[in-house]
């Protein structure tokens, strides 16, 4: 009886075994491409620059040159500027160039920025 217990079981212990082994060599390949998907994005950050902070107070005062308020301008302009971190050029319009400074409104919806 023990005899054909062992012979029922043999085949269940072999599938088991091959089962295990095909998990392990899954998880294998599974941690090479992990590897290599962490080593390629650690790659493309080292060669993207970081992007630079503007000068706030220098770009507001070129916006804020022609204003008839320029203490005004030149608050409002700093505010939009440190949140959006960019200054379209110029002293009036040219708003496509930083849709952030753009957008942004008043609770009354007016433009917020010079």
């Amino acid at each position: 009886m023990a005899k054909h217990i062992s012979i029922a079981l043999f085949p269940s212990l072999l599938l088991i075994s091959v089962l295990v082994i095909h998990l392990s060599a899954s998880s294998d390949d599974q941690m090479g491409i992990t590897t290599m998907v962490l080593s390629a994005s650690s790659e493309a950050n080292a060669e993207t620059p970081l992007p630079q902070k503007i000068d706030c107070d220098g770009a507001c005062e070129a916006r804020c040159a022609l204003s008839s308020r320029p203490r005004l301008c030149k608050r409002a302009c700093g505010t939009c500027c440190k949140r959006c971190d960019c200054v379209p050029p110029g002293t009036s319009g040219n708003y496509d160039a930083c849709p952030c400074y753009a957008n942004m409104t008043t609770h009354g919806g007016r433009r917020k920025c010079p």
